[in-house]
């Protein structure tokens, strides 16, 4: 959508072009009849980018395999995820027209550690024995997109590929899509009381879903971009999102404490700071981003207009999980990050 408003003439890849129920958002975008074509292809087949890709001088790679709850982890999410950027490298240097390969990566390559940093920035990566040990919720994604970047990063040195990876931090807004982003199961998790969550956003750094989109065709755009980038805006403990909760959403009835975790958390800070000095400039606060998803999801008829259930201490799953929305799906990365 924000490509097509600049005038840039968009080729989107799917699974399924003809699938008109989930393809239609797509088509209905202002100027996608003069300017947007939809592609077949598939992360989990190989050469399936060539024909999209062919021609190009920018490739966006933003999808990745999602289902947290997935009996197979290594064959349904993080072989597919690392399998599918190589993919995406190998058609980038086919094509031979390619000037940059923007790609999503997402926090959980940075900072699922034992010990959590005050600050973290790009030169520090996930330690994956210790998410291997702990088999923490989410655990499988972090693995998958850690080494899918490792082994991206080989990759388009080997390839002589212009490579740009931007690491969001926990994706918030208004959304378009038709099912509920997996990022706001965590997001919304102190409405909803979905504990597994918590551990998540216990101390959590989130961005606007729109800033989020900016900075990728800014990193794309800029002449200077090499490396990894973090895009994150705002920090906050779990303590500070129910009190912005509890003062804008009263109705939510979002608890006051959560069992178990410390209300005495230090903020741990994902610095920007590489990306602002390139000149980019974040626009949303972290009222505008929950603001954004809980307008969007009561519109959608995804969320309640109120809950009553933690006044009386029953826990209920509001929200659909993400395994019925992608068991083998392929998310716009920038919303399940």
């Amino acid at each position: 959508m924000k490509l097509l408003e600049r005038d840039y003439i968009v080729r989107a890849t799917v699974r399924d072009p003809h699938n008109l129920k989930k393809v239609k958002l797509l088509l209905e975008l202002p100027k996608a009849d003069t300017n947007l074509t939809l592609w077949k292809a598939d992360l989990t087949e190989e050469g399936s980018f060539d024909e999209a890709i062919e021609g190009c001088d920018g490739v966006f790679h933003v999808a990745t395999p999602v289902d947290f709850e997935t009996k197979d982890p290594e064959n349904e999410m993080i072989k597919p995820t690392i399998k599918g950027v190589l993919d995406i490298i190998k058609s980038c240097a086919k094509a031979k027209t390619v000037k940059r390969l923007v790609f999503t990566s997402s926090a959980g390559t940075v900072n699922v550690q034992e010990h959590q940093l005050d600050v973290y920035d790009e030169n520090h990566w996930s330690d994956l024995d210790f998410i291997y040990s702990k088999k923490m919720t989410a655990w499988m994604y972090f693995v998958s997109k850690t080494l899918a970047e490792k082994a991206a990063w080989e990759a388009a040195k080997e390839n002589n590929i212009d490579f740009v990876s931007i690491i969001p931090t926990l994706v918030v807004g208004p959304f378009i899509i038709p099912s509920f982003p997996p990022s706001l199961i965590t997001a919304l998790s102190p409405i909803t009381g979905n504990k597994a969550h918590y551990s998540i956003i216990k101390q959590g750094q989130f961005v606007h879903l729109d800033d989020l989109c900016e900075s990728h065709i800014f990193l794309y755009e800029h002449p200077k971009a090499e490396g990894r980038y973090i895009c994150s805006s705002h920090d906050a403990t779990i303590y500070d999102l129910a009190k912005m909760i509890r003062e804008k959403w009263p109705e939510y009835n979002v608890p006051a404490e959560f069992k178990g975790i410390d209300k005495d958390l230090p903020v741990v800070s994902f610095s920007s700071k590489k990306l602002i000095d390139m000149g980019f400039e974040f626009k949303y606060s972290l009222e505008d981003m929950y603001k954004g998803a809980i307008d969007t999801c009561r519109e959608k008829g995804m969320l309640p207009n109120s809950i009553q259930h933690h006044a009386t201490g029953q826990d209920k799953e509001l929200l659909p999980s993400p395994s019925k929305n992608n068991a083998n799906g392929q998310d716009k990365e920038g919303i399940a990050s």
